[in-house]
């Protein structure tokens, strides 16, 4: 079974404390995680360090960055660099995220640049793709996130893109209260597996882990994640309370 990935971002929330505290509350209640599954924190940059302490001899867990820069070093103040978070132990970076692309201008391209320093340095990317409100009216949404694939992965080879996880999540259902059926997840998930396999083979596509993220609660993660190619979850706003967590790591496959 491809892996199953229950992962928090947390964004730009929580004091120190406060992140210690949901982190004990939720790895002390954590379920016995099948070697398929995994649960993933995205931290503030401050909080990296005292996550990944955090985390230690917990199996099947592991902490993510929630952006990166571009390049290995350099005068870029306020940035942080993929070799900073690779001596910190950081196993996984989230790249692409909704929020870098509207706020900060983040193009296809510049993502490129990002998911292949992270792979040099053997970290994860975590690489979302979606659409806003108005694509998804207009029926475009296959072509735009087709684009997003072809303008940030297809330059990877083959063994290169399965270490990528894919977060697709809908623009117009992150923090709006509103959510993708889980048809319509099911849908664009099978979408971006079949232009995986066009461009890779079905062998790898197959592979390929791909999270939902999408106003995902504990109350609609099972629904969610049993469609055949729904692999779990990025999860926002549910991730910072501790037993709706808990519930969408239960409703791993």
């Amino acid at each position: 079974m491809r892996q199953q990935i229950a992962a928090a971002n947390w964004k730009m929330n929580l004091t120190l404390a406060e992140g210690q505290q949901l982190l004990q509350d939720i790895l002390s209640k954590s379920p016995e995680l099948s070697s398929h599954q995994q649960v993933v924190f995205a931290v503030p940059f401050p909080y990296l360090a005292m996550a990944q302490e955090a985390i230690q001899g917990k199996a099947g867990v592991a902490i993510a960055a929630q952006n990166c820069y571009s390049k290995k070093s350099g005068a870029y103040t306020g940035e942080v660099s993929v070799p900073m978070l690779q001596s910190l132990g950081i196993g996984y970076v989230v790249l692409g995220h909704s929020e870098r692309r509207e706020y900060f201008q983040e193009s296809n391209q510049f993502l490129a640049e990002k998911i292949n320093i992270s792979l040099e340095y053997g970290l994860k990317p975590i690489f979302c793709c979606g659409e806003p409100l108005a694509i998804r009216e207009a029926n475009n949404q296959n072509a735009f996130v087709g684009q997003q694939l072809q303008e940030s992965l297809y330059h990877l080879s083959a063994t290169q893109l399965q270490q990528i996880v894919i977060a697709y999540e809908p623009i117009w259902a992150i923090g709006t209260g509103k959510t993708a059926t889980s048809e319509q997840a099911q849908e664009m998930h099978a979408f971006i597996r079949s232009q995986l396999s066009a461009q890779y083979g079905e062998a790898v596509a197959a592979n390929i882990t791909i999270l939902y993220g999408g106003s995902v609660k504990g109350a609609n993660a099972s629904e969610l994640f049993s469609q055949p190619d729904v692999d779990g979850g990025l999860v926002g706003g549910a991730s910072l309370i501790v037993e709706d967590f808990l519930a969408i790591i239960k409703a791993l496959k």
